[in-house]
């Protein structure tokens, strides 16, 4: 990931100065929000606490909201402005099936349960940044009418999908349609005061499958007797990985990730079957179809060659989240204008995470960017990693990006 620049000051310098003000005031009541959300983490469909705690911070700061959309945990929130469209700014709010293992004031209090991904802090800048529009809105009429997405399980729930089809992207008697989608990821490595985003796919389609490998049971004394799955099964991980390695373009880019695996019951017995489970990722519609079918073609075939049967079942997920280029370009001249003291890098290649946003991008001209929040004095561990904590210092930038990119989207540049 290279840099670009290190943005220069704009013609919109008191504007600029005005929304890092206004974000450094709403930032200890984010952060305090994002805390409490860590606290208390719901997953997939169940956040139901968080969306009643967003829903009431929304009607603290007087900001119309629409509730119970994508199975009722989610919420649309609507500021007025002169446009005919509005700019949508999106936020998930689930968490995950992991067990906290840090050591932080805000550990989370549900057993089995944490923000690992960092949607606590998405989901304060959210507020953060619908606080602020709220404020300017008091002082003049907003540039563009201003539409919120707090989104819930994007965790393997598609609940993009689920708000797009309960009409999150369509004219509503509260506000406008949407002209564009803005959407943001916090992400370790990238340094804290900096955002990076690029032009095409961003974030990998991202599958999975299940293959039920069926032999038939023996003692483990006598092993011909019975028809192995456990061997039949490590075969067929094992085959999976020529997938990528030799079927794949170099240039291109493909996953198969074998991460389950069970079987049997007792160590002295060939049980009857074995299950495996993974994930497959692409960034084209074709290298998805071709993974798709070979692992489909050799889960069947490989446990035949070890005289079992093979039942395979692939499960499309999440699409290739994939930027609009002009978007993009109008990210990029918003971030260069309105945030001179911050960094805008570019992203030399595309992650192999799935991220749900991709269902709003399907529909309208979206940009994804990812927000830096490595710094000297905070470390933390990966997404989805049972140490992981979103660094609050990263709060203030998050708010002042979604509140350029609200004010300054251009309708000419839809």
């Amino acid at each position: 990931m290279g840099t670009i620049a290190t943005m220069a000051p704009s013609p919109s310098a008191a504007l600029a100065d005005r929304i890092r003000a206004l974000a450094a005031e709403e930032a200890p009541y984010a952060t305090a929000l994002r805390r409490e959300l860590h606290t208390y983490p719901e997953i997939c469909y169940e956040e139901v606490r968080t969306s009643s705690r967003i829903r009431a911070a929304l009607d603290e700061a007087g900001i119309a909201h629409v509730d119970g959309l994508a199975g009722g945990t989610g919420t649309l929130a609507f500021l007025p402005g002169k446009s005919p469209t509005a700019v949508a700014l999106r936020a998930d709010i689930d968490g995950l099936p992991i067990e906290e293992l840090g050591d932080c004031a805000w550990k989370s209090r549900t057993a089995g349960r944490m923000h690992a991904c960092g949607h606590d802090g998405h989901t304060a800048i959210l507020i953060g940044a619908a606080r602020v529009l709220k404020r300017l809105s008091s002082e003049g009429t907003l540039p563009n009418p201003v539409r919120f997405l707090f989104q819930p399980a994007e965790e393997g729930g598609a609940g993009g999908r689920r708000m797009v089809e309960d009409g999150a992207l369509e004219p509503r008697p509260e506000g406008p349609a949407p002209r564009r989608i803005y959407g943001l990821h916090n992400f370790p490595g990238l340094p804290l005061g900096t955002v990076a985003t690029r032009r095409g796919a961003l974030f990998a389609a991202s599958d999975r499958f299940e293959i039920d490998v069926v032999g038939r049971a023996a003692h483990a004394a006598w092993p011909h007797q019975g028809r192995d799955p456990i061997v039949a099964a490590s075969a067929v991980v094992l085959a999976l990985q020529a997938i990528v390695a030799r079927e794949v373009d170099p240039l291109d880019a493909g996953v198969v990730s074998t991460t389950i695996f069970q079987s049997g019951t007792a160590m002295n017995q060939i049980p009857a079957q074995a299950k495996l489970q993974g994930t497959a990722r692409a960034l084209t519609e074709a290298t998805r179809t071709h993974i798709e079918r070979r692992i489909c073609e050799i889960a069947t075939d490989v446990a035949r060659a070890h005289r079992c049967e093979a039942h395979a079942r692939y499960i499309r997920g999440y699409p290739v989240t994939r930027n609009d280029d002009a978007s993009v370009t109008e990210f990029e001249r918003i971030a260069r204008s309105m945030l001179g003291h911050r960094t805008l890098a570019h992203m030399d290649a595309p992650v192999m995470g799935g991220e749900d946003f991709a269902f709003y991008a399907e529909r309208i001209p979206a940009c994804f960017y990812i927000l830096g929040v490595e710094d000297g004095a905070w470390r933390t561990a990966n997404l989805h990693q049972p140490t992981f904590d979103f660094n609050d210092a990263a709060i203030p930038t998050g708010i002042e990006a979604m509140v350029a990119l609200a004010l300054a989207d251009s309708a000419d540049a839809a």
